[in-house]
């Protein structure tokens, strides 16, 4: 359960934003933070203890994720993972074309930006309705001159998940380095880094009950040699991230990591894990939200983040409503959740992830945006239809 104050817990359904720590992240946080607060590239016993510990947790997180040790770099986060592989990798060959989802989280289409200005050609891979790649494009997405794409696995806003695996073969069989945000999809489960048709994954760990501030980028051996580095100064992360690691932060998204493993495991035993509890609530709640008049859910409704519930908010009499002034009511009723992308949530703009779906221009602005997670309990699910049809009356009374 989330407490935004000592006396009121809120119902917080704005996963795909941001997560709570985990007491345990926060607890070995705390601890490394006392034990190995020195710098890991200094070669006196603070500096060691901290560099020591610094790669115990490099190989707790390639544990957890099945990749080797030297395939794990250490950034800031997602959008910094993002910058990295994209950029870093386009500026070690000529400019040809990059192609890019038309889906993609605002950090891809922002770095997309910055090659076009550099000569890049930029391709958008189209979507339908249900925001799916449309892989009958894949032959004229992937024909020369493309040297370069990047493909969301799981679309934070409504919820698609991406054929990843049919994509990575058909840029491995064509030589194309490919790369994926799988920041959304982490989040609901570890991953087998040494089984995918990927060459550079990115991902953040607040969105898994981790710290903020840390993230990863996965990079295949092969292409670490060609990585042009965006930031230089000393030799971290291999060469291709200077700047003195946050020990703390690192230990605390392996922990992060541990307990998904941990988890996983126990509850391999029982039958049922968590990520697939949260699914059975997120699928209880969709069903009772299918009472309330002027609600359309967006996404595909089959291959979609489990944890997930996206749609477009209006009136019973089918007048579209803004997503971001019903999330304000919510809010003001103790509910948090989303009109769409976090990295977007201050701007009153149309959806660019739905004007690419096609969705009526009337609607572009309506999206609402449900994400659970384990702190949730089956009472709090309960009242939020009510919740939620007292937030669109007090909308649309002032429409």
């Amino acid at each position: 359960m989330v407490r935004v104050n000592s006396s009121r817990p809120e119902i917080y359904l704005d996963a795909c934003a941001t997560t709570p720590p985990g007491p345990a992240v926060i607890q070995r946080i705390m601890e490394v933070q006392q034990i190995a607060w020195g710098n890991p590239s200094s070669i006196h016993g603070p500096g060691i203890c901290a560099a020591e510990l610094l790669e115990r947790s490099r190989q707790t997180t390639a544990s957890c994720l099945m990749a080797n040790t030297t395939d794990v770099l250490f950034t800031s986060g997602a959008t910094e993972s993002i910058h990295l592989a994209l950029l870093g990798t386009a500026r070690s060959m000529q400019p040809g074309r990059l192609v890019i989802s038309a889906v993609e989280h605002p950090a891809v289409v922002a770095v997309a930006q910055m090659l076009n200005r550099e000569g890049w050609e930029v391709f958008t891979w189209p979507v339908d309705a249900l925001g799916r790649i449309k892989l009958e494009a894949v032959d004229s997405m992937l024909a020369p001159p493309t040297r370069l794409v990047s493909v969301i696995w799981g679309q934070s806003e409504v919820g698609t998940i991406q054929p990843i695996k049919t994509i990575g073969r058909a840029c491995r069989d064509r030589g194309i380095p490919f790369h994926t945000d799988a920041t959304q999809v982490l989040s609901q489960g570890l991953l087998d880094w040494a089984s995918l048709p990927i060459d550079l994954l990115s991902a953040s760990a607040h969105k898994l009950q981790g710290p903020k501030g840390i993230g990863l980028l996965l990079v295949r051996p092969e292409f670490l040699s060609s990585i042009k580095p965006l930031q230089c100064g000393g030799g971290q992360e291999q060469g291709l991230r200077a700047g003195t690691e946050p020990v703390a932060l690192v230990a605390g998204m392996a922990t992060a990591l541990e307990q998904m493993k941990k988890l996983a495991s126990d509850f391999d035993q029982s039958k049922q894990n968590q990520v697939s509890m949260v699914k059975v609530m997120r699928d209880a709640l969709q069903k009772n939200l299918l009472t309330i008049p002027g609600l359309y859910f967006t996404g595909d409704q089959t291959n979609r983040l489990p944890h997930h519930i996206s749609m477009l908010v209006g009136t019973a009499q089918n007048q579209p409503l803004s997503g971001r002034a019903v999330v304000r009511e919510l809010a003001k009723l103790g509910l948090a959740a989303s009109s769409g992308s976090a990295c977007m949530a201050g701007q009153s703009k149309n959806s660019m992830v739905l004007e690419a779906m096609q969705v009526n221009s009337e609607w572009l602005q309506s999206g609402l945006r449900f994400s659970l997670g384990p702190w949730l309990i089956d009472e709090q699910m309960q009242d939020v239809p009510d919740l939620l049809q007292k937030a669109i009356y007090a909308v649309a009374s002032v429409v």
